[in-house]
C-alpha cells in the first residue's frame, strides 16, 4: 500500500526562498509534499492597494517611498508599475526602513512624502515607530499608506476552506519573534499541527521531521524549534508599539478576499498620517491581470510551475503578478532555483 502523502505549508516567503535556494523539495521522501502559503506580504497584497500607490505618484511634488520589492509589481494596467511611473517622471525612492522615509521627509519640508507600509507583524514595529517619530518632530509632510497585515486571520480563512488540504504547518520564525509561541497557539487551536522554525537548512528540516512525526503520532501541539531566538511571549515592547500606532480592520488579501481583523490601519489619533485620509486615493477600479494564478499559489492550490503562465509569459523581467516579481514570491523563488526544485 503506498504511503500517505503528507503535505506542509509554509506561510513566510523567507521560508519560500530558503527551501527553494537550498534544494530541499528535492530532498524529501516522495510522500512528502511542501506547499507555500499566504507568507509574502508583497504578493498578497490586494490589486487595488497596489493601484492605490501608483495613483499617489500622480500628485504634483509627492516623493513616494517604498521597499525595493514594490518597485515591479505590476498595476492593473498592463506594463504599469512603480518603475515605469519613476522612469517616466515620478519622485519614487527605495528605502531599506521606514526612518529613512521619515529622514526624506525631514530634509524636503515643502513636499510631501509618503512610505508605503508593506509586511505583517514583523515589519509592523518599524512602521509604528517610524509614525510615532514623525509626530514627535511634527512633521506635517508625512505619511504611510498602511498595507501592514496579520498571519492569524490569514490561516483562519484558509483552514475554513473546505477544500484546504493541508497536514501541518511550518510556522514563520520571524513572526513569531514579535507574536512569541503564545501567539502561534492558533495553528493547535485550529487542528493542525505547527513547528516554529528558523531559517538555515538544518533549521527547516529538523522542522519538518519534528512536524511528520506529530502526523504519525496523531497530534497536534506547537513545538518552537527556532528557540535561539523565539520566547514563549515574543517582543511585547514591539507589540505595544504597534497596538499603540494601529487598529485592527477588515482587510483585503490578493487570493483569499476579504478578512475580517487581517489588516492594520492607523489609529484615528494618528490620523495626519495615514495616507489614505490624507489624500483620498481614488484609483477607479482594479483588476487582476488575466491569466495570472497568483492568487491560487498562495492558497496553496497550485505550484508556480502549473500555472500555465510560469516561465512563458511570466517571467521575473516581465511579472504578471507579484508572486514572480517579490524577492519572497513562490513563482520567483521557484522560477530563480529552477533546477533545483
Amino acid at each position: 500500500m503506498a504511503e500517505k502523502v503528507i503535505r506542509l505549508m509554509e506561510v513566510c516567503g523567507s521560508h519560500t526562498m530558503a527551501i527553494a535556494k537550498a534544494g530541499i523539495k528535492g530532498m524529501l521522501p516522495d510522500n512528502v509534499k511542501l506547499l507555500s502559503g499566504p507568507g509574502c506580504p508583497v504578493c498578497v497584497t490586494a490589486q487595488e492597494t497596489i493601484d492605490k500607490a501608483l495613483a499617489l505618484t500622480e500628485i504634483p511634488g509627492l516623493i513616494l517611498t517604498t521597499y525595493g520589492d514594490m518597485i515591479r509589481v505590476p498595476g492593473s494596467r498592463r506594463g504599469d508599475n512603480l518603475a515605469v511611473r519613476k522612469a517616466a517622471g515620478a519622485d519614487v525612492r527605495i528605502v531599506y526602513s521606514p526612518m529613512d522615509a521619515v529622514k526624506i521627509a525631514e530634509e524636503n519640508p515643502e513636499r510631501q512624502v509618503v512610505f508605503l507600509g508593506v509586511g505583517f507583524e514583523t515589519s509592523a514595529p518599524g512602521t509604528a515607530s517610524a509614525i510615532a517619530a514623525a509626530c514627535d518632530a511634527g512633521l506635517e509632510n508625512f505619511s504611510v499608506l498602511s498595507m501592514l497585515k496579520l498571519l492569524e486571520p490569514s490561516v483562519r480563512a484558509l483552514a475554513a476552506d473546505p477544500e484546504f488540504n493541508v497536514d501541518g504547518f511550518i510556522c514563520p520564525g520571524h513572526v513569531a519573534v514579535i507574536i512569541g509561541e503564545e501567539g502561534m497557539r492558533f495553528f493547535s487551536e485550529l487542528g493542525f499541527p505547527g513547528v516554529i522554525t528558523g531559517f538555515e537548512t538544518a533549521d527547516i528540516l529538523k522542522g519538518i521531521a519534528m512536524l511528520i512525526r506529530q502526523i504519525k503520532a496523531g497530534t497536534a501541539v506547537l513545538q518552537n524549534e527556532y528557540t535561539s531566538v523565539v520566547r514563549p511571549e515574543g517582543n511585547p515592547v514591539a507589540r505595544e508599539e504597534i497596538n499603540r500606532i494601529f487598529e485592527k480592520r477588515t482587510d483585503i488579501w490578493r487570493g483569499l478576499g476579504e478578512i475580517p481583523e487581517s489588516g492594520l490601519g492607523i489609529r484615528g489619533a494618528y490620523a495626519k498620517y495615514d495616507a489614505e485620509r490624507r489624500f483620498h486615493i481614488d484609483c477607479g477600479p482594479s483588476r487582476e491581470r488575466p491569466g495570472c494564478r497568483c492568487g491560487d499559489v498562495i492558497r496553496g492550490k497550485l505550484d508556480p510551475k502549473e500555472c500555465p503562465l510560469f516561465g512563458n509569459v511570466c517571467v521575473p523581467e516581465e511579472p504578471e503578478g507579484p508572486c514572480m516579481v517579490s524577492s519572497e514570491g513562490a513563482c520567483a523563488a521557484a522560477y530563480k532555483y529552477r533546477g533545483m526544485i
